[in-house]
Order: structure tokens, then sequence, then C-alpha cells
């Protein structure tokens, strides 16, 4: 069991990492296409593989690779973190069940707070 968990504890960081990276080439390539005010894609090459029309080509089907692989990662990253070992669904399937009232948290130091008195009856009125 603890070396399946390790495993897929590994696995996490992996796509993780991969997820980094992909991101970070698709802010840069976003960055680097050229907008309505010039961008950061300005240049003033004149060959055809990176002219105006060519580069624009090749940025946005990178665009469209990176974003494809950034929303697979994602849709991968969050099934991952579903854990098969464990055997509830819910956080309120952990909480201890008892018949009398919630014990009081321990205070630091490992000294048991005094119990609170209890409040007391109101006066009746009186004219």
């Amino acid at each position: 069991m603890d070396a399946v968990r390790h495993f897929l504890n590994e696995w996490r960081l992996v796509l993780l990492v991969i997820h980094v990276g992909v991101t970070s080439a698709m802010i840069v390539v976003i960055l680097l296409q050229r907008s309505e005010g010039g961008g950061l894609g300005m240049g003033g090459r004149s060959d055809a593989l990176f002219s105006v029309r060519g580069q624009a080509n090749i940025l946005s089907r990178m665009t469209a690779i990176f974003a494809t692989i950034f929303f697979v990662l994602s849709l991968v990253m969050a099934w991952s973190m579903t854990d098969p070992m464990r055997a509830s669904r819910s956080i309120m399937d952990r909480v201890p069940v008892s018949s009398g009232a919630p014990a009081a948290p321990a205070a630091p130091g490992g000294m048991t707070p005094a119990a609170p008195a209890a409040p007391a009856q109101p006066a009746a009125p009186t004219r």
C-alpha cells in the first residue's frame, strides 16, 4: 500500500512539473504573437517561415497545441487526486461518533482546561 502511494505521489509530481513547463511555454507563445499594437512579436524578417503570415500560423498552431496539452494535463491531475485506496469519500465519515458532549480541546502545555460553570438561571422580574 505504501509503495503504491509513493508511486502515485511521484507521478503527481512529474505531472505537476510538466504542467508548469507547458504553462510557461504557452505564456511565452502567447506573448510572442502579434497583436493590434504590435506586441512582442515585432520583427522585420521577410523570409517565408517568419513572415507575418507564417509567424501567425506557427504561433497560433503552437498556442492551440499547448492549450490542448494544458487542458488534458489539468484533467489528468484532477483525476489523479482521487485516492483509490481511501475507503470513505466524505470527511464527515471520519468524525468519531460519541454519545456525550464533545471533548474539550487540550490546552497548550498538555493541561486540560477546567469545565466552565453552568450559566445561572435568570432571576424573575421584580416590580
